[in-house]
């Protein structure tokens, strides 16, 4: 009997969704940076603020940036000295984030095209996992957590953001208004591209809330886990150490 997983609203087979989100990806790829100032209102660069002051890089540190491929989160923590790795499941993000990287005269990053619930690094390797905006969007977050923990160095750092569902009363139905009916408009207009953005929004309640999320960081071996909601849990940041 096949396995079904969430596409947005939609169930589909756990095979298809790796080649789906691909294509969703790479269709909004060149466009992503300046959608994601529409659709948060450039809050989205305060909150990636917060949560690297919340990594605390530091100089010597090997760093893995996972679903990082434009580059947001690295280059915040390259003024710290870290070694850091940059990877993504999609080249088309990585070829983004490279570009970038070039404009800016930014060097010293690795960039590695990885799947995040099968990564090609070694056991205990780095001392601290990032992943911004990105898990929800695996097939198996439990594996995607699972390697985590296992490239991951004794005393390592995992620090995961997401979207959530807003525990603030009458912000949160706004807020779902505005997910379902004016964002894939404004998706439309910027990069004529409404489904990508109608299946963003959809992701963002299909994916677990943070009570239950933070469950399986620590079903994934995770210590002291914490959990850190902004804007009343539309958006949290997630944390736990390897012990």
């Amino acid at each position: 009997m096949s396995e079904k997983v969430s596409f947005g609203y939609e169930d589909i087979e756990a095979s298809d969704k790796k080649e789906r989100v691909g294509k969703l990806f790479s269709d909004v790829a060149a466009n992503y940076d300046v959608m994601n100032d529409a659709m948060t209102g450039g809050t989205h660069r305060l909150w990636k603020n917060q949560f690297v002051r919340r990594v605390n890089p530091k100089s010597g540190e090997d760093i893995l940036d996972v679903a990082g491929g434009t580059g947001d989160i690295a280059f915040r923590m390259l003024s710290s000295g870290a070694n850091i790795t940059i990877s993504d499941i999609n080249p088309d993000m990585l070829e983004v984030g490279m570009q970038r990287a070039i404009k800016k005269g930014y060097d010293g990053l690795v960039w590695s095209e990885q799947n995040a619930e099968e990564l090609n690094f070694p056991d205990h390797h780095f001392d601290a996992y990032t992943i911004v905006f990105g898990i929800r969007n695996v097939t198996y977050i439990d594996r995607a957590l699972a390697e985590a923990h296992r490239v991951l160095r004794y005393g390592g750092r995992f620090f995961c953001m997401e979207f959530s569902q807003t525990e603030w009363p009458i912000f949160d139905r706004v807020y779902e208004q505005y997910s379902h009916k004016i964002l894939p408009q404004i998706g439309k207009i910027i990069s004529n591209d409404e489904a990508s953005y109608r299946y963003l929004a959809e992701s963002i309640d299909r994916f677990p809330d943070m009570q239950s999320f933070e469950t399986m960081i620590k079903a994934a071996g995770f210590t002291q886990t914490k959990v850190e909601p902004i804007m009343g849990g539309l958006v949290a940041i997630h944390s736990g150490w390897k012990t």
